[in-house]
């Protein structure tokens, strides 16, 4: 059986302009998939009027913590003492989040109560899934 956690949390839009809008999001965290995190956001506050998730490396989180992190479409960095950036890059732009730095720390540490950061593995449905797509049997 997989656990699954859940914390709502604000989040401030950064505009360009540099205004702050409030944002509502929900982080989780399943141990089905222990090297990932997930922000999910209402539909009133996406672009299409759906619910979105961003799902990226629990890792990249704990380091953006700390300092600058990722190169890719999810960058976390500190912003100040009690804020956190989350930056989001897709084809339509780029979306600066400000989450309370406290929030992602006690989020965090919620999930190593779940699985261990050094207990994270791929899983024997990967294993089995290569298995099958290079011809093997399970």
């Amino acid at each position: 059986m997989h656990v699954t956690l859940q914390q709502p949390t604000g989040a401030r839009l950064v505009t360009a302009t540099g205004q702050e809008l409030a944002i509502p999001a929900t982080l989780r965290y399943t141990s089905a998939e222990p090297p990932a995190v997930h922000i999910d956001f209402p539909p009133h506050v996406t672009l299409d009027g759906e619910a979105t998730t961003w799902t990226f490396a629990r890792a990249l989180l704990g380091e953006g913590l700390r300092g600058p992190a990722g190169l890719g479409n999810v960058r976390v960095r500190p912003a100040g003492p009690g804020h956190t950036y989350v930056e989001f890059h897709a084809a339509q732009g780029v979306a600066v989040l400000g989450f309370p730095t406290a929030d992602l720390t006690r989020f965090l540490a919620r999930t190593y109560t779940v699985v261990a950061p050094d207990e994270e593995t791929v899983g024997a449905e990967l294993d089995q899934g290569l298995v099958a797509l290079f011809g093997g049997r399970v």
